[in-house]
């Protein structure tokens, strides 16, 4: 039996180094999965990242794995290595509760594309992780499962709407954890909670459960990504290559075949400190600290706002907000929790009302602000802008009346700037302030997400990512 000291360290590892360790027979699957299982009985209870934990299946499909590397079958990327899945998507045998009191039974009969291609890769599912009710907040709190806590601060939302993946990632509950990302719910989880996220550019990971009753809105299908999130690049991009495989049940899936190449013009890097100017001084300070530390590493940085961005987010809440009015805002009015219906309420507010010719106007008007910053891009492929205009949130600030929801829908425009643009986008920290946690996201052209690599393990040289020490436990 391994010491309680290694089983903390197993915990602690990347995936990229488990999956090593599992390949050259240096730690069993059984061995990592249980030492993961032992973290999550741990902080779980207090952090409620996990809604269900899946321990039995975890083990015997680890004993599986062992056993098939024992017989010299070919392995996956992530043979035996733990992950988390989100409870809005379906796995076969779970509920895809979605964060709702109503759905708390609807048990999936089938692996959605994501759980189906993790599964091919040799990944172990130890668990579901929270969300918001309907996936539709910034902020981790429903009904049905309860509060998920931030393992950085508990005072600050971990985000949403995959705040459970962040908040399990964050205090070793697994180095990979699924999730999917609208309107920032892969990327604003990943800033408040320390860890890094990574929107792929739409289209490159194929994404369908099988349980949805319709297609998904067409907003929805323009901009709805599937992604990982982890504590190292090294991680993302193991996630990213088991995500990204074809699956035949999404038609709008594009194979990635972008190699990206070194030169001049690739190492040109543009960051905007103050894009909306309103960005908080202390996260534009980070924003010129990781241009120096990309100067150093010999990058050509220059301090220039991209075009379009704020345009590009107002077309977010146009055309996503008003389909929703279709196409949730019944299911939240007739299932939703409180906190569901308080925050729908405030985006309806919030977006203008449309008719169908002004939402055609909308989709028209997309399609010149990607051309404006595409050509943009041809100077600078790689962009660095805040996540959000302001530091992670206080738990529930967003229920505090609609003065108090607007000054954070404001703030996330550099959030709701991207899907419309459908390019990848990367939320890295850089340390803290004062207890919360500091990040930056980086963008770059279509399926160059491994622009957005690069200059990534840059800034992860200088700020790297450590599990949660919890030290607000008592």
């Amino acid at each position: 039996m391994r010491s309680k000291n290694l089983s903390s360290e197993i915990w602690c590892m990347s995936a990229d180094e488990q999956s090593k360790q599992i390949a050259q027979g240096q730690l069993s699957s059984r061995e990592i999965v249980d030492a993961v299982l032992t973290r999550i009985w741990e902080v779980n209870p207090e952090i409620n990242a996990l809604v269900e934990i899946l321990a039995e299946e975890a083990l015997a499909a680890a004993d599986k794995a062992d056993a098939e590397l024992r017989q010299g079958k070919a392995l996956g990327r992530l043979h035996g290595v733990p992950i988390t899945i989100k409870v809005n998507t379906d796995q076969k045998g779970c509920a895809s509760t979605n964060g709702v009191v109503a759905f708390r039974d609807a048990i999936s009969n089938e692996d959605s594309t994501v759980v189906s291609n993790f599964r091919k890769s040799g990944a172990i599912i130890v668990g579901r992780t929270n969300t918001p009710a309907f996936s539709h907040r910034w902020f981790t709190d429903n009904e049905l499962h309860g509060l998920t806590i931030n393992p950085r601060n508990r005072a600050l939302t971990p985000g949403g709407s995959s705040g459970g993946a962040a908040a399990a990632v964050a205090a070793g509950m697994g180095a990979i954890a699924q999730g999917n990302d609208f309107g920032g719910s892969i990327r604003y989880p990943a800033y408040a909670c320390g860890v890094m996220g990574l929107r792929p550019t739409t289209g490159r990971i194929p994404r369908f459960n099988p349980s949805r009753k319709t297609e998904a809105p067409i907003t929805a299908q323009l901009m709805a990504v599937e992604g990982p999130l982890a504590r190292s690049v090294a991680d993302l991009k193991l996630a990213l290559s088991a995500m990204e495989q074809r699956d035949p049940r999404d038609p709008n899936w594009v194979k990635a075949a972008v190699h990206v190449t070194e030169g001049s013009r690739s190492r040109c890097v543009a960051i905007s400190p103050n894009p909306f100017e309103m960005t908080d001084p202390i996260i534009s300070s980070a924003i010129r600290r990781a241009g120096h530390w990309l100067e150093c590493a010999g990058y050509e940085v220059e301090e220039v706002d991209a075009p379009g961005l704020y345009e590009a987010s107002e077309l977010w809440h146009s055309l996503v907000i008003n389909e929703e009015r279709r196409s949730l805002l019944p299911s939240i009015e007739q299932f939703g929790d409180h906190a569901s219906k308080v925050s729908i309420s405030d985006h309806m507010r919030y977006a203008p009302r449309l008719n169908g010719d002004e939402i055609l106007q909308c989709f028209e008007r997309r399609l010149a602000v990607m051309r404006n910053l595409q050509q943009f891009m041809e100077q600078f492929p790689t962009i660095i802008l805040p996540v959000s205009d302001k530091m992670p949130f206080a738990n529930g600030a967003d229920l505090l009346g609609f003065e108090a929801f607007k000054e954070i829908a404001d703030a996330q425009r550099p959030l709701l700037a991207i899907p419309p643009l459908g390019l990848p986008s990367l939320t890295v920290p850089l340390g803290d302030y004062e207890g919360t946690p500091l990040g930056v996201q980086i963008i770059s052209m279509k399926f160059h997400e491994e622009n957005c690599f690069k200059i990534a393990e840059v800034l992860e040289a200088q700020a790297p990512v450590a599990v949660s020490e919890l030290r607000w436990q008592p």
